[in-house]
């Protein structure tokens, strides 16, 4: 009886632990600049409608320069997780979303399908937070191709 208890004790000390480290690094990353952003990396197929609201994770966004970093909340990583730069991203679609994916998503969440060095990805995050994503997309200094939007 006694050895149980010890093993659930340290649980839920580590439980806490990982919670508390969360807590700590969302007001640290939001502190810093951070943004809020849902990713899906492997986007969900038109065909399949059952798996709409898979892969997405939430996480905080930063701009630094060129690259927008990613960071997942549920992650004990302690860099980011995606780096995007800016000079690579295509914006190949943008919707709103469907089905279950409105439950899962923040309200009134935008999500834009895009292309990074052939590898498809999805960002879901709010209006004002889209318009300050394509502000920065846009900004791009003179001489350097921006991002692009297909056609």
């Amino acid at each position: 009886m006694g050895g149980t208890a010890l093993v659930v004790s340290i649980l839920l000390l580590l439980a806490c632990l990982c919670l508390g480290y969360f807590a700590f690094r969302r007001v640290r990353l939001m502190r810093g600049g951070g943004v809020d952003v849902c990713l899906r990396r492997r986007p969900a197929s038109s065909s399949n409608a059952q798996d709409a609201s898979a892969g997405w994770h939430f996480g905080v966004g930063r701009y630094k320069g060129d690259e927008f970093s990613w960071f997942r909340m549920t992650s004990l990583r302690p860099g980011p997780t995606v780096v995007v730069d800016r000079t690579e991203l295509e914006i190949v679609d943008r919707r709103i979303p469907s089905g279950t994916e409105a439950y899962l998503l923040p309200q009134s969440a935008s999500v834009l399908n895009c292309r990074v060095r052939g590898v498809d990805l999805e960002l879901a995050m709010p209006i004002g937070v889209l318009t300050g994503f394509l502000s920065w997309l846009e900004a791009v200094p003179p001489g350097r191709t921006g991002y692009r939007q297909a056609s």
